[in-house]
Order: C-alpha cells, then structure tokens, then sequence
C-alpha cells in the first residue's frame, strides 16, 4: 500500500509544480492559436503576462519580458504577478519580433507572441520628371508590403506600356519595379506614366510621373578646354619671357 501511495504522491507534486511553472500573454488584438498577433503600422499592440495559477504562492513572483532575446526595461511595480507591455506606435522593426515573458526565477515557464505587422505599398501623389531628349528615362516605384503584392504594372497615358515599341524595359525584384528606356523621343516618351501594385489586403495602390522632355543641350569638354587654355598661357608666358630675355641682351650690347 505504501509502495503504491508514494508514486502517486510523487506524480501529484509534479503536477502542482508544473501548473505553477507556467505563464501565460494575453493581448490586444487577440492572439492567434500559433501565437502570432495581426497588426497594422501605427496601431497598438497591449501584452499583459501573468502566471497561469494565480491562486499559487509564486503568482507573485517577478516576470521579465523579452524582446527579440533582449531584455526588456519595466517600471517598478510592473513586474511582480502581472506585467504589461505597449508596443505604440506599432514601427516596420516590429514586423517579426517576438515577445517573451517568463518567471525571473525560472527561464523555462515562459509564453511567446510573435508580431505580424501588415502594411500597404507605399504607393501615392505624382511626381514631375524632366528628362533631355535622346537621354535615359529611368522611373521606380517601391512595392515592399506585407503581405507582398500578387503583381506590378505600368501604363503610359492610360495604356499598357509597350515594351517593343518604345524600347523600355522593367524591372520587378518584389521591392521595386522600375520602368527604363534610353535614347527617348519627345513624340514617343513623353506623357503620364503610372506605376500600379496589387495587395491581396488594400487592393490596387499607384504613383503617376508627369514626363517632360527638353530639347538636347549641347555640353562643351570642360576639362580639355581647361587643359588647352592652359596650354595656350603657359605658352604665352614663356613666348614673352623669351621676347624679353632677347631684348635686355640688345639693350647691354
């Protein structure tokens, strides 16, 4: 009887320590079964940690909160049974932390969040470009967002830009898409052009460049121009030097 009594009593403390060795994060937003927490930039983030049995003894032992790994500062008395943390404003950094709390005393009885921040691509206004005719047109729009957009296009005065055509090339690395052409035309390049990127969240976001394009300038070789009107003075110089040595030998004779 007292061979069975002992294994029984020995699983009933493990029992009881275990529920007081454990911690448990509520949040607002709520937080999902794999832990992850859905925000927005400039929102706010509310963590609030406390031990999961708070009828137990140690319900009021000290919690430590982590950030990416690195310890996190609490005020006093923001610490002891029930610690809060505030993420405001909710920052690009954000994206993918990962919030840790545990009982100072024992690392192992933690609880883990993980941030997913969701942000649009930064697409909006016009802007005015001004480009010499026979030069390269080079146009970019960032697209980075999370989730990332399904796809990036371009238009010129409202229509699909033609690649064969107007001999422009685009570029899409899923952080920015750009639209170039060189040896452009005034007939053929200029115009409005719109960049477009589709999020699966905020839908069809855009940026519209006013191309102008200026008559070719003609650039004088400013160095070799340099270098010659040295040339020609240090010549000169030395021509006068020459003349001036001739006429005080004359003069002594």
């Amino acid at each position: 009887m007292k061979l069975m009594f002992k294994p029984l009593f020995f699983h009933l403390l493990l029992y009881c320590a275990t529920q007081a060795l454990s911690v448990r994060i509520q949040s607002v937003p709520g937080v999902s079964s794999d832990g992850v927490i859905e925000t927005e930039l400039k929102k706010t983030v509310s963590l609030v940690c406390q031990p999961d049995n708070s009828s137990d003894p140690q319900a009021d032992e000290e919690l430590v909160w982590l950030r990416n790994g690195a310890v996190v500062s609490l005020k006093e008395g923001n610490k002891e049974g029930r610690s809060s943390v505030c993420v405001t404003p909710v920052i690009l950094d954000d994206n993918g932390a990962t919030f840790t709390c545990h009982l100072s005393k024992n690392a192992t009885a933690s609880a883990s969040v993980t941030l997913n921040v969701t942000y649009r691509p930064p697409l909006s206004g016009s802007e005015q470009v001004t480009v010499e005719e026979e030069a390269e047109l080079l146009l970019q729009c960032d697209i980075w967002a999370n989730p990332p957009v399904s796809s990036a296009s371009w238009t010129v005065n409202g229509s699909k830009v033609d690649l064969v055509a107007g001999g422009f090339t685009v570029t899409n690395d899923g952080f920015i898409t750009k639209l170039s052409a060189g040896n452009v035309k005034k007939g053929l390049h200029e115009g409005t052009y719109q960049c477009s990127a589709n999020s699966p969240k905020y839908g069809v976001q855009t940026k519209v460049f006013y191309v102008t394009l200026t008559d070719k300038t003609i650039k004088f070789p400013l160095m070799p121009m340099i270098a010659g009107l040295v040339v020609v003075g240090l010549t000169a110089i030395l021509a006068v030097v020459s003349r001036w040595s001739r006429i005080t030998k004359c003069c002594r004779k």
